[in-house]
């Protein structure tokens, strides 16, 4: 392992001054998913049409063994659009994004981020921001080496780690510090961070706000809302209901592996049950009812 690491090391160093020195190109290089943007800067306005579906489940199953995680679900996010994919545990979901980004193989159906499987697409890292587990990050290194090792995977310029290191608020002497002296809260952020580096059109986030202070939280929110309203997509897991209906434009929720509601925020609210009274009433394991589109069917 020390080997490796020593191997990283000395990889990041050689690739980042070649970064440097220009021989990638200029210093904001177009990417498969698009151009580089300044620190603060999140998608234009345009970038893409919002009747574009970005993310489409199909029929989507998944089994463990005699479990059945995920059975048979469908749903669709546009661009534009922060989607709240809610359930307890257990639900489905954590297997429905390992299966979207490629982690896990379905046992039917597909699971498609602009009309490809994640591993067709020409430059993943680039597409699709992925944030599925803060924790899962090397402790030894520090928060700035994580990024110029991605940025040097991505062929990214060194100027692009500095950027996003501002756009989620870690400083300068936060970043060179080890990981593992981290609070969730900064992984959380070190994690976004990631996410971002190669300015994805799609982001897809489990539980991103876990460990964020309350300023975090609504930093958060309003990044998620700047970034769809660039034209970007989101599709975010989290148990906090409270945020999820602060910034969600459309709500899909599973239940021991089924879709039980799916629908816009407004439509499924419509009745006059808030967020959490829906959650509770459609996840409950007596019941039975279901709503698409908010019909009950």
């Amino acid at each position: 392992m020390r080997a490796y690491d020593a191997w990283v090391s000395r990889a990041v160093t050689i690739g980042l001054d070649l970064v440097d020195e220009g021989r990638h190109g200029s210093s904001k290089p177009e990417t498969e998913g698009g151009p580089i943007l300044a620190p603060g800067e999140l998608r234009p306005a345009g970038w893409l049409r919002s009747d574009e579906d970005m993310i489409t489940i199909d029929h989507l199953s998944k089994s463990y063994g005699g479990v059945t995680a995920v059975d048979d679900i469908s749903f669709r996010v546009d661009a534009g659009t922060v989607a709240g994919f809610l359930g307890p545990n257990g639900a489905g979901k954590s297997t429905t994004l390992r299966c979207l980004v490629g982690l896990t193989t379905p046992d039917g159906g597909r699971a498609l981020i602009d009309g490809q499987p994640f591993g067709e697409l020409a430059n993943p890292a680039a597409q699709v921001g992925v944030l599925l587990d803060a924790g899962a990050q090397h402790v030894g290194r520090s928060g700035r080496e994580t990024l110029l090792l991605s940025a040097l995977v991505m062929g990214l310029p060194a100027v692009r780690v500095d950027e996003v290191l501002d756009l989620v608020r870690l400083t300068p002497a936060e970043s060179r510090r080890r990981v593992g002296t981290y609070s969730l809260g900064m992984r959380q952020r070190l994690g976004l961070a990631t996410a971002l580096l190669g300015s994805p059109r799609v982001l897809v986030l489990d539980e991103p706000v876990n460990g964020l202070d309350p300023q975090g939280i609504v930093w958060m929110r309003d990044l998620l809302r700047d970034f769809a309203s660039g034209g970007g997509t989101v599709l975010l897991s989290s148990h906090l209901l409270h945020e999820v209906d602060q910034v969600a434009d459309q709500v899909i929720m599973i239940g021991a592996g089924q879709i039980v509601a799916q629908g816009s925020r407004e439509t499924l609210l419509s009745g006059g049950a808030d967020l959490e009274q829906l959650f509770l009433e459609l996840t409950d394991p007596s019941s039975r009812g279901r709503l698409t589109g908010g019909e009950v069917a």
